[in-house]
Parts: C-alpha cells; sequence; structure tokens
C-alpha cells in the first residue's frame, strides 16, 4: 500500500508518536503561531511543561520572535535542534510503519473534529500566486514569516506538524467512514490537551481494505472527470485535491527546505529522502465540527484618528466613496455585500465602522488589509497582529495606542470554488475555529 499511495503523492512509510511512558498533556502543544499577543500564554505552559519530554522544547513560539535580538533567537533554534536529536537518542519516540492514524479531536464545547494523520509530497505543492498545483495555499503566503522557520526546519531531524490540509468531500465517505471501523485500528493514545483545550485519539489506520478505500476516495476526488463536473470548470484547468486551511506558512518552509535541499541529491536520492514530504493532518471541509472563524486585526502604537482618516483618503484616492462613524455598539454589525463593506473598529472604549461603497475587492478582509499594509509602510512605530476571538481584541484595543477590527466570517462551502477560480485569498482570511481548537502537535517524522 505505501508505493501504492505514493502514486497520488502520499507518503505512509512512517510516522514517531510519543513513547508509552511519555506524559501526553505535557508533551502536546499548541501551534507556534497562536496566542502571538499574549505571552502570558506561553509562560503558563512553560511552567506546566518544565523539563518535562514536550513539544514546546521542539518549536518556536511566535509570541518571542519580535522580543528576542538576532543571537536570542539562534541560540533558541540551535537549542530546537539539538533537543530533537537528543529525544531521539533517548528512545522517547515509536514508530508507527506503513500506516494513517485517524484522529478525533474533541473540543471543550464537546464538538468533535475528524482527520488522517499521514505526509504529503512536496513536489504536488506550489505557493505561488496562480498555482495550478495539486496542493494549493487558501492564502498568500508571507515571505518574510518563513526565515525563521527555514533556519530551524534546514538542520532539523524531525518535523512536527500543525498544518492542516481540507478535501472537498461532500459525501463524507473518506474520513467520517472510520469512525465506525475504530475497532478494526489499534488505540495509539488518548488524553486530555492542557490548558481545557479539549481531548485527543489516535487510531492506526493499518487494515488493507480501509487504506485500499481511503486511496479509492482520494483518487476519485483527484481525477480530472470529478473535478472538472464538481465545479462546473473548464477542463483546461487542473485539479485542485488538497488546500491548506492552517500552517501555510510551514508548509511554505517545508517546500522551500526542499527545493534547496534536493538541488545537491541525485535523482535516486530525490525520490526517496524524507525531507520531500511534510506531515499534516488532513480534514474534510464540510466536518461538521470544522467552523470558520475571521481573523481579527490590532494594531499597536497608532493614532486612532489618523488610522481612521488615512483608511477614507486611501481608498478615496482609488475612487472609492469611504467614511467612517462612532456608535456606541457595534454588536451587531451590518450586513457585509460585494457592494458595501462594513468593518467594525474599537479603541479607548469607543466603537464604530469603517465603510467602504463598492469597494475593490469581493472580501471585506481584503478592503482592510491593503490599507493596513500601505499604512505600515509609511508608519515604521506601527505594529499588526492577527487575532482569533474578539474578546482578546476587545480586551487589547481598551489600551491606549492599541486599535483593533472586526472582520466577518467566509462561507466555509465557497472555499474550494473560490481558490479554483480567484487564487489564494488575502493572507489570514478566516481560522478553523478558535485558538483553543487549532492542532496540538503530536505526531512526528523523521527528516533524515
Amino acid at each position: 500500500m505505501t508505493e501504492k499511495f505514493r502514486e497520488i503523492g502520499i507518503d505512509i512509510s512512517s510516522v514517531l508518536i510519543p513513547a508509552p511512558d511519555i506524559d501526553l498533556e505535557k508533551w502536546s502543544v499548541i501551534a507556534c503561531d497562536q496566542y502571538t499577543s499574549e505571552p502570558l500564554y506561553w509562560e503558563k505552559v512553560e511552567n506546566f511543561v518544565k523539563d518535562a519530554p514536550s513539544t514546546l522544547h521542539l518549536i518556536f513560539p511566535e509570541a518571542y520572535l519580535e522580543r528576542e535580538n538576532p543571537e536570542e533567537k539562534q541560540k533558541r533554534i540551535e537549542r530546537i535542534n539539538n533537543t530533537m536529536c537528543r529525544y531521539i537518542e533517548n528512545n522517547y519516540f515509536r514508530e508507527i510503519k506503513n500506516s494513517m492514524i485517524y484522529v478525533e479531536r474533541k473540543n471543550a464545547e464537546g464538538k468533535t473534529r475528524k482527520g488522517l494523520v499521514f505526509a504529503v509530497d512536496l513536489e504536488n505543492y506550489d505557493f505561488s500566486p496562480g498555482s495550478q498545483s495539486l496542493i494549493r495555499a487558501t492564502e498568500g503566503t508571507i515571505m518574510d514569516r518563513l526565515p525563521p522557520r527555514i533556519k530551524i526546519r534546514e538542520n532539523a531531524c524531525l518535523e512536527l506538524p500543525h498544518i492542516m490540509l481540507l478535501i472537498d468531500d461532500r459525501d463524507y465517505g473518506i474520513i467520517e467512514n472510520l469512525s465506525s471501523e475504530k475497532y478494526k485500528m489499534p488505540h495509539l493514545y488518548s488524553f486530555s490537551l492542557m490548558m481545557n483545550s479539549g481531548h485527543l485519539d489516535g487510531y492506526q489506520v493499518n487494515d488493507k481494505t480501509l487504506l485500499n478505500n481511503i486511496f479509492t476516495g482520494l483518487s476519485m476526488l483527484k481525477s480530472k472527470e470529478v473535478f472538472t463536473e464538481k465545479y462546473g470548470v473548464d477542463e483546461s484547468l487542473r485539479p485542485l485535491l488538497f488546500a491548506v486551511g492552517d500552517g501555510n506558512h510551514s508548509l511554505a518552509t517545508a517546500k522551500s527546505c526542499w527545493d534547496r535541499l534536493k538541488q545537491n541529491l541525485s535523482s535516486g536520492e530525490c525520490r526517496t529522502h524524507p525531507a520531500r514530504y511534510a506531515l499534516i493532518e488532513l480534514v474534510n471541509v464540510h466536518d461538521p465540527a470544522l467552523e470558520f472563524e475571521p481573523i481579527h486585526r490590532l494594531l499597536f502604537n497608532v493614532d486612532a484618528k489618523d488610522v481612521l482618516s488615512s483608511f477614507v483618503e486611501f481608498h478615496m484616492d482609488k475612487g472609492v466613496k469611504c467614511c467612517f462613524e462612532y456608535v456606541k455598539n457595534t454588536g451587531k454589525v451590518p450586513e457585509n455585500s460585494p457592494e458595501k463593506h462594513i468593518i467594525p473598529f474599537a479603541h479607548n472604549g469607543k466603537s464604530g465602522y469603517l465603510w467602504a461603497k463598492k469597494p475593490l475587492f469581493t472580501l471585506d478582509v481584503a478592503t482592510l488589509q491593503s490599507f493596513l499594509d500601505f499604512y505600515l509602510k509609511k508608519n515604521q512605530s506601527a505594529e499588526l497582529d492577527y487575532v482569533h476571538g474578539e474578546d482578546i481584541v476587545n480586551e487589547l484595543s481598551e489600551k491606549d495606542g492599541n486599535m483593533g477590527f472586526f472582520l466577518s466570517p467566509m462561507d466555509k462551502n465557497d472555499l474550494f470554488r473560490t481558490v479554483i477560480l480567484d487564487g489564494a485569498l488575502p493572507r489570514k482570511t478566516f481560522s478553523m475555529g478558535e485558538a483553543d481548537e487549532k492542532r496540538f502537535y503530536m505526531e512526528c517524522r523523521k527528516l533524515r
């Protein structure tokens, strides 16, 4: 089955999970790009984990990226790489061969998201604009975010993913069917996630019939005929099988490192080198527990009046009628449409709306982000963060010099067709769930 899956760009030959004596609640931590404006969260994680074996010691939380100088960053990266190798030497892992891992992630509200863990071929991924690759980015890649990630991966002996890829399986026939087949699968782990973030179960999918059903289902979605009919597109367009839901920059990092590495490899080495693949979790975009949430914007070190007037001036210069108004309560936001974007804002206990009539972009996030990119270039002291959850934006926008913007959610049923026809969305357009529902690091894979 391993060679068969490679025909569709998938590797199931090897996955590492923690050894039986590892404390899994301390081992598994949330994705490194979460809680970037809340270093207190990461301090709590550090205090809980301490020196225990943990993926905390194998990642670079982005909350520290802007707080550490280059020397401190380099020391942290070297420590991460050394710890990876030490964990292997100390037998902190056990290897699962020729299998996928079926995972069930229950959130704090009791909803269960289902997924499959395996590796994908980076030769099938291209994050450049206009890509027609089998795996495609759903949002723009910020090239400035890749270098620190590349520095970690290029010398790493392990990878551990928070990458989540999506399939458009409207019949729920590939992943969801596994829920009733768990009796055929060895139960690999079951534990509560730290910080009251829910529960995680993992099952080994090594039954040949189950693996063959997954292969057949993915092959059908990949077929030209099914793709063309499903989306009503021209036959000249190449199929999209996997859309990047979370971890776009981690996958882009893996791709960048592989493109560099393969230049010094023979053709035979290129076919078999483990760095050619990246470990991911696959989720059906139609999974009821997978909810698309907007990613809000938070500005630091700004004068709110200047920001508002600059927004109006920026879009008026482009022929878009704009204005802003203060209101007492932005709780119920007027509905957005392609003809009118309404973006709530908050600062210093005040709230209001930005209005853009007949905007240049389809989504309100593009209307706001195009301005923010312009504004940040002109105002070097200003900083921007991308925040999950309205409560955090409301709290932080109360502080002097901070300003929050609230964006509307995207309909997840439109995602694949939008990416196929329009290409990648503006960066940070949507988030799959709240921050504490993000993927926690669990499985690993050797890179050499």
